[in-house]
């Protein structure tokens, strides 16, 4: 794989397709999105399941060709094994707390607001201090972390110091849902929490660990979420193979937590 640096102010590209337009400024998540997106249109084109002249959009939206000829590579090449009945019973005993029904927490958080355009480095810098004051203080003032709520968060909650009340998984965000439900934490936990709506200092008031269930109620359950981690890694793999024969220009794919595609 051939990774040319470049000034932010140039275009990245994948085997010369831009990603975006000179003008147009991305974070670097987003980036790699655009970046995983495109090396999978241009391997269906490769693969003579996407017509060669389909024209990438340059602002991360496929083709509804695209999408489908992308969806049936997939199905082709990234075909994680199915989990065994004895390897969804070892996951469900190690992590019972996620397979509990009813489970709920009373909530508070401030928001630091991702919009269009909005530099996410900054917003960091400024939700960072804040965070550090209320974690300080956690169990100290209640009233501390109402304040800070009400002078900081872009969420309508701020208003009532933070207050989100009773909240169960099908009540959030699913990347918000995972930092809050499945663990025994509480106070102020010690993380800034990312969603889709920006960067979250949380606390959880109280828990109701709801009922724990048997294997055999969750057993599907179980082998989904055994599923999704195996294809994820799978498709990991798969990017990697991609990224590693194509020339990439302005973005590196190895830097990323996981694959990112839309």
């Amino acid at each position: 794989m051939t990774i040319t640096a470049m000034p932010v102010s140039c275009v990245a590209r994948i085997n010369g397709v831009p990603l975006h337009s000179p003008d147009e400024a991305l974070s670097m998540d987003s980036l790699r999105q655009r970046a995983c997106t495109e090396l999978l249109r241009q391997a269906a084109q490769a693969a003579w399941q996407l017509a060669a002249d389909d024209v990438p959009s340059g602002d991360g939206v496929t083709s509804e060709a695209a999408s489908g000829a992308i969806e049936a590579l997939l199905e082709r090449e990234v075909t994680p094994p199915e989990p065994s009945e004895e390897a969804c019973r070892r996951h469900h005993a190690a992590h019972q707390a996620a397979y509990r029904t009813g489970e709920r927490a009373r909530v508070r958080h401030i928001l630091f607001a991702v919009t269009p355009g909005v530099d996410v480095v900054a917003l960091r810098k400024r939700a960072e201090p804040i965070f550090l004051d209320v974690r300080c203080h956690d169990g100290q003032s209640s009233e501390r972390f109402a304040k800070a709520a009400r002078e900081w968060s872009n969420c309508p909650s701020g208003a009532e110091g933070g207050e989100l009340g009773w909240l169960g998984t099908a009540d959030c965000a699913p990347e918000f849902a995972r930092e809050i439900f499945g663990h025994a934490e509480v106070g102020v936990l010690p993380r800034l929490v990312h969603s889709r709506f920006g960067l979250h200092i949380v606390e959880v008031l109280e828990r109701d660990p709801g009922v724990a269930q048997p294997f055999e109620s969750v057993q599907g359950a179980v082998a989904m979420s055994l599923r999704q981690k195996t294809f994820v890694t799978a498709l990991r793999q798969y990017l990697a193979l991609l990224a590693g024969q194509a020339c990439m220009e302005g973005v590196d794919l190895e830097a990323a937590d996981s694959p990112l595609v839309q």
